[in-house]
């Protein structure tokens, strides 16, 4: 088979964690880059990524690299391309772009380019084209332009990985799942460790645990991704792709350590249980103040995503419980993602490991405590 350029797109401060997630899942001549991890191998493979990848927030297949200079240039290039192997003019497409800085051209005007220069190359090889659908198209395509040099990709995806398909309820303010299941990555749970989460919310934290120490692919409840709806993905791909489905079910074994959720809303409760019933996980979920958590004897993980004070009420007196908690596990791993200084100020130990990380628009650290 002929191998391919892919590129799995991450969230900001995850690269580390995404070049190490492709590596254990056995892709090839990974390597480590800003914004998203590169790897080598057959379009099995991207479908693959898919379906296994828990932190990668698109995959992104490699059509072509080519010089540019000027938008014409761009234009030509993008018009060479084989489109009419992935796109026919009964289907619908999406373009976007990111443009350098160092080009001074509007990201807007390229990602325009772009969509002519596809259906231009339809109109010569079929005398139609396809139209334009933002919102759910057949196939989206992206450029990247910069000094000098233009990249064209397509998007295996469609939908956002971090849609796994059980979420019911978000609640006020949920945590993405392609990052939850990276803050569990980064914080050192070992997936044997029994896991708490003292806010639990939506539950996000503790389903990707679950999923993720039971080997359930992340993808597997996906109806379809992007690639499954372009012009070459026929019968023979079908059988394929199903193949690939049914050997991720045999390699899950759905057994995961004890997870427990509290929270105080019976409510958000409520709502969590609905999300890991929807997940086809069994999680634990019990309503607790903070100021009543205390270690039961075995070694816990800790792990929260505790309220920014941004889009949801937070004050001080509510950190000061967490970083009281905190302090009463003896023994346990604590991790906390905090988008909000006061947080971890409150905590009043030093964190073992600090990291930089973006939760949407909200710069964030994820503190992890060995607590003494």
């Amino acid at each position: 088979m002929q191998k391919q350029e892919f590129y799995v797109t991450a969230a900001p401060g995850t690269e580390e964690a995404l070049r190490d997630e492709l590596i254990e899942l056995g892709f090839a001549q990974v390597r480590l880059n800003r914004g998203g991890i590169p790897f080598f191998g057959s379009l099995e493979e991207g479908w693959r990524a898919c379906l296994e990848t828990r932190l990668g927030q698109r995959v992104m297949l490699v059509l072509r690299r080519y010089p540019a200079d000027s938008p014409q240039q761009f234009y030509e290039g993008a018009l060479k391309l084989p489109w009419q192997l992935y796109l026919s003019p009964e289907q619908s497409i999406s373009t976007a772009a990111y443009v350098h800085e160092s080009r001074n051209e509007n990201p807007n005007f390229i990602a325009l380019k772009l969509k002519d220069a596809i259906v231009d190359s339809q109109r010569k090889q079929w005398g139609r084209r396809s139209d334009v659908e933002r919102q759910d198209s057949d196939l989206r395509a992206f450029a990247y332009w910069s000094r000098g040099k233009a990249t064209v990709y397509l998007d295996l995806s469609g939908e956002p990985l971090f849609k796994r398909g059980y979420r019911l309820d978000g609640g006020h303010a949920p945590l993405k799942e392609t990052l939850a299941a990276a803050v569990l990555r980064m914080a050192g749970w070992d997936r044997k460790t029994p896991l708490v989460d003292p806010m639990c919310g939506s539950a996000s934290l503790l389903i990707e645990a679950a999923l993720w120490a039971g080997n359930v692919a992340p993808g597997i409840r996906r109806e379809r991704f992007g690639f499954e709806r372009w012009a070459n993905f026929k019968d023979a791909e079908k059988e394929k792709m199903a193949a690939l489905r049914g050997e991720c079910r045999r390699k899950s074994s759905g057994q995961h350590p004890r997870i427990t959720g509290y929270d105080i809303d019976p409510e958000v409760l409520q709502s969590a249980k609905e999300n890991a019933r929807s997940a086809g996980v069994r999680l634990s979920f019990k309503r607790l103040p903070l100021k009543e958590l205390c270690p039961e004897g075995q070694r816990r993980f800790l792990v929260c995503n505790p309220p920014y004070g941004v889009r949801l009420d937070a004050d001080n007196r509510l950190y000061q419980e967490l970083g009281s908690a905190i302090q009463r596990l003896s023994g346990w791993r604590c991790a906390v993602l905090a988008g909000n200084p006061t947080c971890l100020r409150n905590i009043q130990l030093q964190p073992q490991e600090l990291f930089k990380l973006k939760n949407g628009n909200i710069d964030c650290q994820l503190a992890v405590y060995e607590v003494p």
